[in-house]
């Protein structure tokens, strides 16, 4: 289908209103263009319900697309009842709402991927510099059938995607190893050392000192053959951008701003919070 515009939109985390700013201050206009979403719709911003509904119909529409973020998933497995709501993320009125159910379920079908054009792909937070974009689409889609499944198998297998596993990939991994580790680099991953080994605590910027061995993990010398564009990591205040690697999430709920960034130019437009 040919687009008019597509847009790659960071973290929202919740902050509608800017959300709303941010697609008036682009002028876009759901028949012509299209957005690309990079994860954690919701969590700590002022209205994540609203935000959760407008992503879903503009996906439903055919006009967006979303990949899944860490919130994300932690949402779900807050409405499946394997996780307990943190303290410091604004969702209750999703599920509250009547229509939770829908929300929540439409949201374990969103995908982990993308490939908005022939020249990009992108996930929430990377991808490690000991995959191939194409070994990264394969095991998006491990999980994502694994999410999509019954609700007796997404019970099991929620509870088991967020422990703080260091261990580097091995093909040879299975079961629910297998797919945190994978749920990991997808949705969580910082720094990690070449072989992949992920490092959990450090959330600062580059300029920080890093544990030894470890990097940011679009700083291992890889060649891909397309642009990876990622959310996830507010610290970087949407500043990362090289020929291999475009930052997306520019900390909107931290007080920075909403980034779009317009796949065929590479522009850039941010909406400032108001906060």
């Amino acid at each position: 289908m040919y687009f008019r515009h597509q847009y790659v939109i960071g973290d929202i985390q919740g902050c509608y209103a800017d959300l709303l700013a941010l697609l008036e201050r682009i002028d876009f206009d759901e028949k012509q263009d299209k957005i690309w979403f990079a994860g954690d719709i919701v969590a700590r911003g002022e209205d994540s319900l609203s935000a959760l509904r407008l992503v879903k119909r503009l996906q439903e529409q055919g006009c967006a697309d979303t990949v899944l973020g860490n919130h994300d998933i932690n949402l779900i497995a807050v409405w499946r009842g394997v996780a307990k709501l943190k303290k410091k993320d604004k969702t209750q009125a999703i599920f509250d709402a009547k229509d939770c159910d829908e929300l929540l379920n439409w949201l374990r079908f969103q995908s982990l991927l993308h490939l908005p054009d022939d020249k990009t792909v992108l996930v929430h937070a990377g991808i490690p510099p000991n995959w191939t974009i194409e070994q990264a689409k394969m095991y998006a889609n491990e999980l994502q059938n694994q999410l999509q499944s019954s609700l007796w198998h997404l019970d099991r297998l929620l509870p088991n995607l967020y422990r703080n596993d260091e261990a580097s990939w091995s093909p040879m991994l299975s079961g629910y190893e297998r797919m945190r580790q994978i749920c990991n680099y997808f949705t969580r991953m910082r720094l990690c050392q070449q072989d992949g080994t992920l490092e959990f605590n450090f959330k600062s910027n580059l300029d920080d000192k890093m544990p030894d061995d470890y990097r940011a993990w679009f700083d291992w010398q890889v060649e891909r053959e397309r642009k990876i564009l990622f959310g996830h990591w507010a610290g970087l205040k949407a500043k990362v951008a090289t020929d291999k690697v475009r930052s997306l999430d520019a900390g909107c709920v931290w007080g920075g701003g909403l980034m779009a960034y317009r796949l065929g130019d590479e522009q850039t437009f941010c909406q400032n919070c108001k906060k």
